[in-house]
C-alpha cells in the first residue's frame, strides 16, 4: 500500500513583493501540490502586495509599514505571522536589517527558515545560531553561493573540509579602469552583467561588499573559520561556489544564473523539484574562467572579513554603515567610490559592546547609520556623540 502524499508545505513569505518573493510565488504557482502560501508579508508597497494576494487569495496578507500604522503594532503582527502554528517554513526575503527580528521570532517558535537576507546572519550570527541550537530549528540558504556550498556538503563529514570557495562575478566594473570609478553613475552600478537584482544588492555586487557579507554568512552557516573561506572571481556566474576537501578534491555546483534554483532547493529540501531551470549548456559556454580577487579594486571583502573576525557588534556596524552609504549613493548624495571608505570609518569609530544581545546589535546598527549620515554632512563625530 502506497503512503499518502504529504500535504503542501505551508509558507510564510517575508518580503513578498521583492525579487526573491516574486520568484517564490512563481514556484508555488508551478507546484501547488507541494507548497501553499499561508502568509504574505510586505514592507510598504500596498499595491504590489494586493497584486500578489490576488494570485493567492487564501493567503493572509500583512503590510508591515503602512503610512498610518503604529510601528509596534506592525512588529507584533509580523511576529504573530511567523510564529503561526500553521506555518511549516518561514521564507525570509525582506531587504536588509528589517529581517532580523522576525527571523529570531520564527526561530524561537521552532520554525525552519529559508533565508535569502544575508544581513540577518551578518548582523547577529551568534544570536541566530544560539536560537537554532536552543529550539532545534534549521536554516536553508537561498543565496546562490551558500546554496551551492550547502549542496556540495551534502553527505560530507565536517573533518573532511579544507576550505569554502565563494565565487563572484566581479560586477559591472570588473574591467573598468580604476581611475574612472569616481564618475560611476547609479544606472551604471545597477547594470549587473549576469543577475537581475534589487538596487541595494546590485550596488553591493559592484563594490563586492556582497562577497564580504557572504564570507561572514558562510562562517555562521557552515561553522568554518574565516581563514578557511576564500573568494574567487568567476565572470560567467555558472559555478556558484565550491568546497575544497582535505584530500585535494574540489566539488562545485553549476547552474544557470537563475534564483529559482536555490529557492526551489531551500523550499523542497531534502527533495528536488523537476524542471526548475534549464541546465547549463557546457558545450555552448566553451570555457569557464577564474581569477584571483583584486584586493585593491575590491577592498570591501577584506573589510568585511576584518569585521567578522572582530566579532561582537562589528559585523552589525559593517552592515548598517554599508546599507546607509549605499542608500546615500542611490539618492545621489554620495559617490560610488565613497561607499566602502564610509563603512571603514564607521567601523573604526565603533565601540565594542560589553555583551552581545539583540539590544546591543540594534544600538550598534543605529549608531553606525547615524555616523554615516553625519559624515556625509560634515566632520565625523565621535561614536560617543551619536545617538544610541
Amino acid at each position: 500500500m502506497r503512503s499518502p502524499r504529504p500535504l503542501p508545505r505551508r509558507l510564510a513569505l517575508l518580503g513578498a513583493t521583492g525579487s526573491i518573493g516574486r520568484q517564490v510565488c512563481d514556484l508555488v504557482e508551478r507546484h501547488p501540490d507541494r507548497f501553499t502560501l499561508h502568509a504574505l508579508i510586505a514592507g510598504s508597497d500596498g499595491a504590489a502586495l494586493q497584486a500578489v494576494a490576488r494570485r493567492h487569495p487564501d493567503a493572509h496578507t500583512l503590510l508591515a509599514h503602512p503610512a498610518d500604522a503604529d510601528g509596534g503594532d506592525a512588529a507584533r503582527a509580523i511576529d504573530d505571522a511567523v510564529r503561526d502554528p500553521e506555518v511549516d517554513l518561514v521564507i525570509v526575503a525582506a531587504a536588509g536589517s528589517t529581517a532580523l527580528a522576525p527571523t529570531l521570532a520564527a526561530l524561537e517558535a521552532g520554525k525552519d527558515i529559508a533565508l535569502a537576507t544575508k544581513e540577518v546572519l551578518v548582523m547577529a550570527g551568534e544570536l541566530v545560531r544560539e536560537r537554532m541550537r536552543r529550539h532545534g530549528s534549521q536554516i536553508f540558504p537561498i543565496d546562490s553561493e551558500h546554496s551551492a556550498i550547502w549542496q556540495c556538503l551534502w553527505g560530507e563529514k565536517e573533518r573532511g573540509i579544507r576550505r569554502l570557495i565563494l565565487t563572484g562575478s566581479g560586477g559591472p566594473f570588473l574591467r573598468r579602469p580604476s581611475e574612472t570609478l569616481e564618475s560611476v553613475t547609479v544606472a551604471e552600478a545597477l547594470a549587473h552583467p549576469r543577475w537581475k537584482m534589487g538596487p541595494k544588492i546590485s550596488v553591493d555586487s559592484a563594490t563586492m561588499m556582497n562577497k564580504g557579507l557572504e564570507v561572514i554568512e558562510a562562517h555562521f552557516l557552515f561553522d568554518v573559520a574565516y581563514s578557511g573561506i576564500d573568494v574567487i572571481v568567476h565572470p560567467q556566474s555558472v559555478v556558484h561556489s565550491m568546497v575544497e576537501f582535505v584530500d585535494g578534491s574540489i566539488k562545485a555546483q553549476l547552474g544557470v544564473p537563475d534564483m529559482h534554483l536555490p529557492i526551489a532547493i531551500a523550499l523542497s529540501y531534502p527533495d528536488r523539484l523537476e524542471g526548475v531551470a534549464p541546465a547549463p549548456d557546457l558545450a555552448a559556454l566553451g570555457q569557464l574562467s577564474f581569477e584571483a580577487l583584486d584586493a585593491v579594486r575590491y577592498p570591501a571583502v577584506a573589510l568585511a572579513r576584518e569585521a567578522g573576525e572582530r566579532g561582537g557588534t562589528a559585523p552589525a556596524v559593517l552592515n548598517a554603515a554599508n546599507e546607509e552609504a549605499v542608500a546615500l549613493f542611490l539618492k545621489g548624495q554620495r559617490r560610488f567610490v565613497d561607499i566602502v571608505p564610509s563603512v571603514a570609518r564607521a567601523l573604526e569609530a565603533a565601540e565594542p559592546a560589553e555583551e552581545l544581545s539583540l539590544d546591543a546589535v540594534v544600538a550598534a546598527d543605529r549608531r553606525a547609520r547615524a555616523h554615516v549620515r553625519a559624515s556625509a554632512k560634515g566632520p565625523t563625530r565621535l561614536w560617543s556623540q551619536l545617538p544610541a
